[in-house]
């Protein structure tokens, strides 16, 4: 079994970074196999509502870019975790139009995977952005894991996450969780109990 770390941060290896190493240890040392994909500082666009990937068949995005590589990935994947910094709040801007693009054309490939959001932040802003993640994980249908706290970190730079042991305790206990979850998951599959049938999609509008 192998997880998806999405490092949703500008810069490569800094505290995002950081704090996924730490639940991707975790994981590796529970015997499930791990890759860490980072979005770039390149500009990426956000979802235009082309409707170009609602084509029966399609699950990429109709823009070619680092989204279509991280769906490539995520569909061959067990699980997904996401990180990203905070600046305002919220999750990195850049990551959220990756996720608006990954989510809207390709959910049905993470559908049912477990999944987990993590911030990183120098002092607050962290649960907005946490919560800002799980969302699109909870409209695919993914179970959201949890540790013994928000999953979060705290630091201006490498050196100040690593002194956060509590930070990074969260993100071992992450990992641990997310490895039983896909067990969970892969021993009932086996026993006869498949994921469940979805069904089709009823939209509703507000004003009629």
């Amino acid at each position: 079994m192998k997880v998806l770390l999405i490092n949703g941060s500008p810069h490569e290896k800094r505290c995002t970074y950081t704090a996924l190493a730490e639940v991707a240890g975790s994981l590796e040392e529970s015997g499930i196999q791990t890759e860490t994909a980072w979005i770039g500082n390149d500009p990426i666009r956000g979802c235009q509502a082309c409707g170009g990937c609602l084509k029966e068949g399609i699950v990429r995005c109709t823009f070619n870019d680092i989204v279509n590589e991280l769906l490539d990935k995520a569909e061959h994947a067990d699980g997904l975790i996401v990180g990203s910094p905070v600046y305002y709040a919220g999750a990195n801007g850049a990551l959220l139009c990756v996720l608006d693009r990954m989510f809207y054309s390709g959910s049905s490939v993470m559908r049912f995977k477990p999944a987990a959001g993590v911030a990183s932040a120098r002092r607050a802003g962290t649960i907005p952005a946490i919560d800002q993640i799980n969302k699109y994980f909870q409209i695919a249908q993914m179970p959201v894991v949890s540790s013994n706290y928000w999953p979060m970190v705290h630091g201006r730079c490498v050196e100040d996450v690593k002194q956060d042991l509590e930070g990074l305790q969260i993100m071992r206990v992450l990992g641990k969780n997310m490895a039983w979850m896909l067990n969970c998951i892969e021993s009932g599959r086996h026993s006869g109990s498949p994921a469940p049938t979805p069904e089709n999609k009823i939209l509703t509008n507000f004003i009629r």
